[in-house]
């Protein structure tokens, strides 16, 4: 081999750091088994696939223990500007433990609704799909270059919709995953060419080189780099869910199995928010003057019409339940996008980025509680009302008071007390960057969101009207809700476990 050869496949030639890609790549390796398994065993034995989905998805979220200690780099180039396409730092094990946190809470909750649509949910395709995206759910968190981030965000996205639309011969579910399908792949295009167009006025794919190079591009292609710069946030607003991207939330959520919607409600949104932050804060510092007031207009447009259509949602009205939900996780995604607006008006980008964080984390806990609830009522109540809650107390007190809980939290009242600092926390960051109107119009949409949250926890104590219906609570969903409400209590006894992180930052 020639002296010139031999350098050229040293940088070729990578060696893995197996333990810092453990998590994403053993949710992978479970996918694949679980499906693979479905093969060979008998229908009547099916449900294994099942806890073995849930024991892998607890294995790879017990895989981030041995890397809390420190910055792991895996797939990196040689030279003076090392550059890694995957980074396990304090950011990505936080986002990854949400991830597969939410995973397997969510697939807690299906364990119980395959058992309960056994011949219209296929398990073994149901629970390869789920697994693999939340593997590229957790790959994308460490994502340190353009391409590997395209592909985990599809990896992530693309299982999803086929999970939308997996039951047999349902209507209302083949239409939403049709509705999800093509918003995303429209969403999908437009990052693809932005990608493309940063790509050719940068010459890099590595977020920290095109944050290095971005400010100094060829007078010939800096309208390039800003176009492509825009296309790539737009993108991003697609997944997250904001205003005007965000007409396919609804529909989606009602047509999905209620699981589904949980996993897209904080795992999809917890994707999209993590690509976002990449991109603007690492990628794209130099066009803070861009994105920053863009994703600020985006936040209050956000927040103001997810709380608006949650408000005006009838309770007698068939799935109003799972539509206020999904409504109010439109408004939710305003409240998070306040804090990355936050980090282009601010040189303290890390601790605003904190403050996202930490009402991701609480909003996690809290949103999977309510839709774990709503999986027990809608057992008994097909229709899922906001109405069938009513008098919720008097059969089933303890899941009456957990569900107050979480509705408390997502208000922000007592005593939800994560709810309340993680607000905040989410208000300060705005106030510190100088968005004094933004911080009054998230102040408008707290009380407008109190007045549907309120309206819902008091119909669970008021007397029931007819029949009231009694609650059987299979084992898996017990474990579902115990769980989350463990976490919401937790969290609101010790809220520093989660605010330290708008505190310090994470990066």
């Amino acid at each position: 081999m020639s002296a010139l050869a031999q350098p050229l496949a040293q940088s070729v030639v990578q060696s893995v750091d197996w333990l810092a890609v453990a998590p994403p790549v053993v949710t992978a390796a479970v996918a694949l088994g679980v499906l693979v398994a479905d093969l060979f065993l008998p229908e009547s034995r099916k449900a294994v696939l099942g806890w073995a989905s849930v024991a892998g998805l607890g294995a790879a979220a017990l895989l981030l223990l041995p890397l809390r200690d420190g910055d792991r780099g895996t797939f990196c180039t040689d030279g003076h500007a090392r550059a890694c396409s995957y980074t396990a730092d304090h950011f990505t094990l936080v986002i990854q433990f949400l991830v597969l946190g939410g995973a397997l809470l969510a697939a807690l909750l299906s364990v119980t609704h395959l058992d309960d649509e056994r011949r219209r949910v296929p398990p073994g395709e149901f629970w390869f799909l789920l697994l693999s995206s939340a593997a590229g759910a957790a790959l994308l968190p460490a994502s340190r270059d353009l391409a590997t981030l395209i592909v985990a965000l599809e990896v992530a996205s693309l299982p999803a919709f086929a999970l939308v639309g997996i039951r047999h011969g349902d209507k209302r579910s083949s239409e939403a995953a049709l509705k999800f399908f093509l918003s995303s792949v429209t969403a999908t295009a437009v990052s693809l060419m932005g990608v493309s167009f940063v790509y050719a006025s940068t010459g890099t794919l590595y977020l920290t080189r095109i944050a290095q190079r971005l400010p100094h591009v060829d007078g010939q292609l800096h309208t390039l780099a800003q176009t492509g710069v825009v296309l790539t946030l737009v993108g991003f607003a697609f997944k997250t869910a904001a205003v005007p991207f965000h007409f396919w939330v609804p529909d989606t959520y009602v047509g999905a199995p209620l699981p589904v919607a949980a996993y897209l409600s904080v795992v999809g949104k917890a994707v999209g928010f993590s690509g976002l932050i990449l991109v603007t804060v690492i990628a794209f510092p130099s066009y803070a003057d861009v994105w920053g007031p863009a994703l600020a207009v985006l936040a209050a447009l956000t927040m103001t019409v997810g709380n608006v259509a949650a408000l005006r949602q009838q309770a007698k009205r068939a799935h109003s339940a799972v539509r206020l939900l999904a409504w109010s996780s439109v408004g939710q995604a305003g409240y998070l996008l306040v804090p990355i607006a936050a980090a282009g008006y601010t040189e303290d980008a890390e601790k605003a980025i904190g403050s996202t964080v930490a009402y991701a984390l609480m909003y996690a806990a809290v949103n999977l509680g309510a839709f774990a609830v709503a999986a027990l009522v809608g057992r008994e109540r097909v229709l899922n009302r906001i109405s069938d809650y009513r008098g919720l107390y008097a059969t089933n007190p303890l899941t009456a008071l957990l569900l107050a809980f979480f509705l408390l939290c997502l208000a922000g009242l007592p005593p939800g007390v994560i709810g309340l600092f993680a607000k905040v926390t989410v208000f300060s960051a705005a106030v510190d960057a100088g968005l004094g109107w933004l911080a009054v119009v998230m102040a408008v949409n707290v009380v407008i969101a109190l007045f549907y949250y309120l309206q819902w926890t008091a119909a669970l104590f008021r007397a029931p009207e007819g029949e009231p219906a009694r609650h059987r609570v299979p084992a898996p969903l017990t474990a579902a809700i115990a769980l989350t409400g463990v976490l919401g209590v937790a969290l609101s006894g010790a809220p520093q476990l989660v605010l330290r992180f708008a505190a310090t930052g994470l990066f």
